[in-house]
């Protein structure tokens, strides 16, 4: 079960850290990982380093083609249930 179901961007503060985004859609932490791709092949965490504070768009639906931002791709998708 895909517990992504966001056809929109994640808006987070962003803090100086590191952050693992989870690109599986399984984590329960959306947008972030929790580690609930251990049982699939083939899938990661996007782990990247947030050098300034501010808001992030990051990707809700999974299918940015700038991981783990949000590129708008989420308005060419029919509606995530």
């Amino acid at each position: 079960m895909n517990k992504t179901n966001k056809n929109m961007p994640h808006l987070i503060r962003g803090e100086k850290k590191t952050y693992a985004w989870c690109a599986c859609g399984q984590s329960d932490s959306q947008p972030f990982c929790d580690g609930s791709h251990s049982n699939l092949e083939n899938i990661t965490p996007i782990i990247f380093k947030n050098n300034s504070e501010g808001t992030i768009a990051l990707c809700g639906c999974k299918k940015t083609g700038n991981p783990p931002y949000c590129d708008g791709t989420h308005k060419n998708l029919k509606e995530i249930k």
